[in-house]
């Protein structure tokens, strides 16, 4: 039998809504149910549709819920609750000036940035809405939320308690659900990090936007990325916010993303790499976190990610 890892990565608002149009067609071309995947892994934006997926809510729950027309009303107040499109002002902070000499991602700023003050309460509901009385993470045994531990440079892939880590030191279940999202979606000078056990945890697409890497050998014969804020081509949107977004934020990202597809295949896994297109990216627009523009591009998103998804899967193929 095949054994299936869906990995979501991050995107912010923006992203996150093109992922989930990402994940419909995926599931409309391969007509299978994302929630059957083994191991269903989320990053930052990606947290959230793994921490959905895994309280049962279907990819037609959940393109609902951005058409704002969602049939549960824990949907409907999460859509409601989508976070500002720009950030309270961040409090200072004393810098780590070691974290400069990181490489990969965004390791190297997280040092430096000051403390977000951002309310991260909204990601607790969401939480606390899809665990069964009495518990603190879903029942779903393959939900994975990752988050980064800037005091050493590690990626933890927060797990379900009970659930079996084998050999992979990169998986704890250490944290409560509302923990592990917030810790996963506690983006630099955004929102705090999170406090757990003897370590702060920020958000885990300062180190990978997808840590496809952290998936065992032994747990997927096939991986399907849906990165929304990386990609194996060098696309970027359109004008001076398209080229500093790509900079900024997609080039460093993208490269870690390669060298881990490059890595996972090495030891004979499948992936299939979901991104946007230049296309997608001139839909999307420069800020991931513009509350205001999530319904417009979503709606479009539904429409040209059917064909981001089938060529995706076409290239992966003819490999």
């Amino acid at each position: 039998m095949t054994k299936t890892a869906l990995a979501i990565g991050c995107g912010g608002t923006i992203g996150g809504a093109w992922s989930i149009a990402a994940l419909s067609a995926l599931a409309e071309h391969l007509k299978w149910d994302p929630r059957t995947a083994d191991v269903i892994q989320g990053t930052s934006a990606g947290s959230e549709i793994a921490t959905m997926l895994g309280g049962g809510f279907t990819a037609g729950d959940l393109v609902d819920m951005q058409l704002n027309m969602p049939v549960d009303a824990r949907l409907a107040a999460h859509v409601a609750d989508t976070p500002a499109s720009f950030p309270p002002i961040p409090r200072p902070s004393l810098p780590s000036l070691r974290t400069l000499t990181r490489r990969g991602g965004h390791r190297a700023l997280v040092g430096i940035a000051p403390r977000g003050r951002g309310d991260a309460a909204w990601l607790d509901r969401l939480a606390t809405s899809v665990c069964p009385p009495g518990s603190a993470w879903v029942d779903h045994k393959g939900i994975r939320l990752v988050a980064y531990r800037p005091d050493d440079d590690t990626r933890v892939a927060f797990t379900g308690p009970g659930e079996a880590t084998g050999d992979n030191p990169a998986l704890s279940s250490a944290a409560t659900l509302s923990q592990a999202l917030r810790a996963s979606w506690g983006i630099p000078a955004w929102m705090p990090a999170v406090q757990i056990g003897r370590h702060e945890y920020c958000d885990g697409g300062a180190a990978s936007t997808a840590s496809i890497d952290l998936i065992g050998a032994d747990e997927a014969d096939v991986v399907y990325v849906i990165a929304s804020m990386a990609g194996l081509d060098d696309v970027r949107g359109p004008g001076v916010g398209g080229l500093l977004e790509s900079t900024l934020l997609r080039k460093p990202m993208s490269a870690v993303l390669r060298r881990e597809v490059e890595q996972v295949r090495a030891r004979g896994t499948r992936v299939v790499v979901i991104s946007p297109t230049a296309d997608d990216l001139a839909n999307l627009g420069p800020n991931f976190m513009n509350r205001d523009h999530r319904a417009a591009a979503f709606e479009r998103s539904l429409t040209s990610t059917r064909e981001t998804v089938a060529r995706a899967l076409d290239r992966e193929d003819a490999r």
